[in-house]
């Protein structure tokens, strides 16, 4: 088993040299990280049989993956709740939110220079602090869980729409001014344009941000269903092979969460050059 594990390690890094070299557009960049992840998914299951590992400990990914096929609705039910009902609704919520109190704080100045401090202080705040009390809230349903993510995206959302609202040339400004521009004529032709890459950045780290949230916040209290609510459950009865499955399943919403924004962002924003390839 170890030889076994050797070949298949040497056998895809040979193959990842040679895919990172040839594949650098379109799909195919893709590969590598493709070719990388089932490299390490081989050596796991290599690993876990060869030194006889428990499932307790570390379960197999053949393991995981039967659990995914035999608990697929519960599955599904998970993330309607987390993801769909919590994590979205929060961050759909809290994004917009922020956008339009970074327009306003943009407006205002005084209100710039108050929020931000306190948006500082607030980012430190512990989630596992914040989450028992936003149950007490709103209670134990999907509420209290996008409440949490609308917490967690709403600062890094404001600071990115601040910081980018700033970032218009001063000489761009100056031209709409002798256009006799107003400020929403400038925020909306000149502005906003120019704040969209902060602003896609600061979409694209609330995606992880939302879906941590929600998950979190189930081990506080949730009804009988959910993603955070089935892995404090499954690790009390040592079932890690559906606490894995779980993970497993979050790692693939959040992956495909993030991409789903990086695509709109390139699309939206492919005149930027960190979108020319």
């Amino acid at each position: 088993m170890i030889t076994l594990g050797v070949v298949v390690w040497l056998a895809g890094w040979l193959l990842n040299v040679w895919l990172a070299a040839r594949a650098t557009t379109g799909w195919r960049r893709l590969l590598p990280a493709l070719v990388f992840g089932a490299t390490v998914l081989a050596l796991w299951e290599i690993a876990v049989r060869a030194f006889a590992i428990s499932p307790v400990l570390l379960p197999a990914p053949s393991a995981i993956w039967a659990r995914l096929v035999a608990s697929g609705p519960v599955l599904r039910a998970d993330v309607m709740q987390t993801v769909v009902k919590g994590a979205l609704s929060g961050y759909a919520i809290g994004c917009g939110a922020a956008i339009l109190t970074g327009i306003l704080a943009d407006r205002v100045p005084f209100l710039r220079r108050g929020l931000l401090p306190v948006g500082t202080f607030a980012s430190a705040l512990p989630i596992v602090g914040l989450a028992p009390i936003m149950v007490m809230w709103f209670g134990f349903d999907w509420q209290s869980k996008a409440a949490v993510v609308v917490f967690m995206v709403f600062f890094p959302m404001l600071v990115n729409t601040v910081q980018g609202l700033a970032s218009a040339d001063p000489m761009q400004r100056d031209l709409m001014r002798t256009y006799a521009a107003g400020y929403w004529q400038t925020l909306w032709k000149l502005r906003l344009p120019a704040a969209a890459p902060f602003l896609f950045n600061g979409l694209k780290i609330c995606t992880t941000l939302a879906l941590i949230g929600a998950i979190v916040a189930e081990f506080f209290g949730s009804p009988t269903l959910g993603m955070g609510f089935r892995i404090s459950t499954e690790v009390g009865r040592l079932a890690l092979d559906m606490v894995w499955a779980e993970i497993a399943v979050a790692a693939l919403v959040g992956s495909a969460f993030y991409g789903a924004v990086a695509l709109v962002e390139r699309w939206v924003t492919f005149w930027h050059p960190s979108q020319r390839r």
